[in-house]
């Protein structure tokens, strides 16, 4: 397994707007974090969305792209006009990296009229991820946890991760949505095992949320153990979302390299 960083981590300050085309900074950031691969958020790339330059620039800092967090609403039976034009241009610079994971996460806008808008999000999912599949890229679905999130709950994540075409998409357990979802992450990875192509990390406190990496209540040793032992070779991504993280996003992933290469990396040595 390897270890790679999220840039949700600056996107947490003015809803990205602090960090706006500032992708090449957290690619330093994460290599000077001790960290082997990253996962940008499509389209919040700037310049980067260049494959050639976000090529030149992994090279320059020994950097992998680990996958590309690819964010829409799917809040319709069929994707829209305009999400659809959205997968064709992820699907386009995910070409120029084919061991990269295309992550797909819905924006979350509200728990009204659940059960047909969970349908609709399995419907949008499973056709992103047909049809990426066809032109040879990976898929794999995040849940997350806000208060109006359709995939936060217990009962969320069997209707939509069981009806998921496991074909051509796996699953993302963020061990921390998991917990502020009221789930346990380590009994709903082994309820779900064999979907899990991709990890994301975030510890949680509930105060009210997430907490810095190691300070929260999420077992992170005990489920690296754990998937050590099922032989996963896959990325874990941390997306940190501690509250440190607004005003000092560097700061916090410095602390979460050194914290994993002390604590993680002698778990799987």
């Amino acid at each position: 397994m390897k270890f790679g960083n999220e840039c949700y981590t600056w996107f947490m300050k003015d809803s990205g707007a602090f960090w706006d085309n500032q992708l090449a900074h957290m690619i330093e950031i994460t290599a000077k974090a001790g960290m082997d691969g990253i996962e940008p958020i499509f389209p919040w790339m700037g310049d980067l969305a260049d494959a050639d330059k976000l090529e030149a620039c992994l090279d320059k800092h020994g950097i992998e792209l680990a996958a590309i967090a690819f964010v829409q609403d799917w809040n319709h039976p069929e994707e829209t006009a305009q999400e659809k034009e959205d997968a064709e241009r992820a699907f386009k610079l995910l070409k120029r990296f084919p061991e990269a994971i295309l992550c797909t996460v819905q924006m979350p806008t509200g728990r009204h009229d659940l059960e047909q808008r969970r349908q609709n999000l399995v419907n949008n999912v499973n056709a992103v991820s047909r049809r990426a599949a066809d032109v040879g890229i990976t898929c794999s679905f995040h849940p997350n946890s806000p208060e109006t999130s359709i995939n936060r709950t217990e009962e969320d994540y069997s209707f939509i991760i069981e009806r998921l075409d496991s074909t051509v998409t796996g699953w993302t357990p963020d061990v921390g949505h998991i917990i502020n979802g009221g789930m346990d992450p380590l009994t709903k990875m082994k309820d779900y095992s064999e979907f899990i192509n991709h990890v994301h990390y975030k510890d949680w406190d509930g105060n009210p949320e997430f907490a810095l990496m190691g300070e929260g209540k999420v077992d992170l040793t005990g489920i690296t153990e754990w998937l050590y032992d099922q032989d996963y070779y896959g990325w874990i991504i941390c997306e940190d979302e501690a509250p440190q993280a607004v005003d000092d996003p560097d700061g916090v992933t410095l602390h979460d390299g050194k914290w994993i290469k002390e604590t993680l990396l002698p778990l799987i040595d």
